[in-house]
């Protein structure tokens, strides 16, 4: 993983890669966790931050996510993304702060504009107290200097959905009706204090039980690894630590395409927006923040994840199905009690890492050739290529679409605008692609490298991939065996 947080992922892979050597052990024991614990924190001076007792707290911490479960045990919350609070106390709780520019002048305008007797002389400069300030900005205006800064903390602004809150004592809490699970305020924080749940040590509980345990990898996952290794070198690493199989998810791509295609030209037949289905966050967005626009105008055919679990699942109903991707919102698609013959677990790329750390296993390119996907299936990772394969499908079914209006949107505000657009009746185009990332699922919060190393390394292998039609492709999967459509039911 390249990126600002480098030294967090490090330590998050350690703890994480430990847990999963003491699972293929059947060795998760109290004792054996704090053996990491002291491993990453030995004392007695604290290494990165105020006293070994807190770091031991959040390694703790770590490691009941790494399993799973809730980090707080005597707080616990069924949300993937959830707050280690032992890490969440060194941002500051004041978000207007006055700052040295201050020149103690005569008028004090920010004395006057503050309603809330918050702000008062000090030694050298006017001072806020926290416990009486609104965070209304008042004074901010005010100040000719613009000696009075607002500051946001860093999750805070990465939440495109206005989940994330503060608790009287400055801890960050989210609010789990409106968490969309994307995963941006995750990496926002610079202390680490937000994580995600990992399933890794359920997976290889099932694989060393003997079950059939199928890897289903994203169209996101060329490129991710460097250059030369696509979809053959993970497959084959994955095989050697006890996968059964793997199969590409931009297999499902081609088939979300194909039935999207049909939604799209019975909507615009009546004149229907329509939002395309792919991404969850997105989807929960729809959902939880834009519930009349989920029932009339999201499409109601599955995300490829889904529909690779269910044409899987179709074949061996015994199988488990585990989707590996760049995404941590997939987890939160993966525990929808509402969707039939869903994908059992979700990893990230990083997670994935860890369990092929774990039994010494590592991904080097293969010359074996894989592929089951169509260039559109395997391009659905990239903003807008949702869009170009349903565009794709309705060609190939001799559908006119030149005069076809698509926005397609990469990143939070971009979605969240679409869609304020949508319910306001203004949106001009016909059909809304959504990604809650930007660059779209390439561009998601377990990438392992920068997006320009991972673009051209992707380019190169795609350039290599057959030019296959969608529906071409399609026919040699079982389509009649199982459902596309989110509530489960065969039409």
């Amino acid at each position: 993983m390249q990126s600002n947080d480098k030294g967090i992922m490090d330590l998050r892979h350690f703890i994480l890669r430990e847990v999963n050597r003491l699972a293929w052990e059947d060795e998760i024991t109290p004792d054996n966790c704090e053996k990491i614990v002291m491993a990453v924190s030995p004392g007695p001076k604290p290494q990165y931050r105020c006293c070994v007792y807190k770091e031991r707290e959040i390694v703790r911490g770590r490691i009941r996510m790494a399993m799973g479960l809730s980090p707080d045990a005597a707080n616990p919350t069924k949300n993937v993304v959830a707050v280690i609070p032992a890490a969440c106390d060194d941002c500051s709780i004041q978000e207007y702060m006055v700052t040295d520019s201050c020149r103690f002048c005569l008028g004090r305008p920010c004395l006057s504009a503050c309603k809330f007797d918050a702000i008062a002389p000090g030694e050298r400069r006017m001072r806020i107290d926290p416990d009486k300030c609104k965070s209304c900005g008042q004074c901010a205006k005010a100040c000719a200097f613009e000696a009075i800064i607002h500051t946001e903390r860093p999750c805070k602004k990465a939440c495109p959905v206005g989940a994330i809150t503060y608790n009287e004592y400055g801890y960050c809490m989210i609010d789990e009706e409106k968490c969309v699970h994307c995963g941006h305020c995750v990496h926002s924080c610079p202390f680490g204090a937000i994580a995600s749940k990992t399933f890794s040590v359920d997976i290889i509980k099932a694989i060393k039980a003997g079950k059939r345990v199928i890897a289903m990898c994203a169209p996101a996952t060329e490129g991710q690894f460097g250059k030369g290794v696509g979809m053959a070198s993970v497959k084959a690493a994955l095989k050697k630590v006890g996968f059964a199989d793997m199969v590409e998810v931009g297999l499902g791509g081609d088939m979300t395409a194909a039935y999207e295609a049909k939604e799209w030209i019975e909507a615009k037949k009546e004149g229907r927006k329509m939002t395309t289905s792919c991404c969850p966050a997105f989807i929960s967005m729809l959902r939880h923040h834009f519930p009349k626009q989920y029932e009339e105008n999201k499409s109601t055919t599955v995300s490829p994840m889904v529909a690779v679990s269910r044409y899987l699942k179709s074949m061996d109903p015994d199988c488990i199905t585990v989707f590996i991707g760049p995404c941590i919102a997939k987890k939160g698609e993966t525990l929808n009690e509402y969707i039939v013959d869903n994908a059992d677990y979700a990893l990230t790329f990083g997670e994935m890492k860890t369990i092929l750390d774990s039994r010494d296993v590592e991904i080097v390119p293969v010359e074996e050739d894989y592929q089951e996907a169509s260039l559109f299936g395997k391009r659905f990772a990239g903003s807008g290529g949702v869009a170009a394969a349903v565009i794709e499908v309705m060609q190939e079914m001799g559908e006119d679409t030149s005069d076809i209006s698509l926005l397609t949107c990469a990143g939070g505000d971009e979605c969240r605008k679409a869609l304020m657009m949508l319910k306001a009746g203004r949106l001009k185009e016909d059909f809304v692609e959504g990604m809650m990332c930007p660059g779209g699922c390439v561009g998601g919060p377990s990438k392992q490298a920068v997006e320009t190393a991972i673009t051209k390394s992707r380019n190169e292998l795609l350039a290599n991939a057959d030019g296959r039609k969608i529906l071409d492709n399609l026919k040699n999967y079982p389509m009649d065996q199982f459902s596309m459509f989110r509530d489960g039911h065969m039409e």
